[in-house]
């Protein structure tokens, strides 16, 4: 005989809302100054020039211009270079 009751299944407790993450304005794109321009989950894209990074991650428009993306290699701490996206505003 068991010690321990059953633990049964719950089956309906994953009803989360998303986080509605991705690029919100593209390239080519006109932008305002304090738009968001990307939401994501840590840094795989990366701020450029006209572009600042909030708390988490979000990606800003610091001045009114252009949407404009470019891949560039970012050196790790350990010295290792990884593809990253740069976004900018010109």
């Amino acid at each position: 005989m068991s010690k321990v009751k059953a633990g049964g299944s719950s089956k309906n407790i994953h009803n989360n809302a998303g986080q509605r993450l991705g690029v919100k304005r593209f390239g080519g794109q006109k932008v305002s100054s304090g738009e968001v321009l990307v939401r994501q989950t840590g840094a795989t894209k990366i701020a450029g020039e006209g572009t600042y990074m909030s708390r988490n991650y979000t990606i800003h428009a610091a001045k009114d211009g252009v949407v404009t993306f470019k891949k560039v290699k970012k050196t790790l701490f350990t010295g290792r270079n990884v593809p990253r996206t740069q976004v900018t505003v010109l």
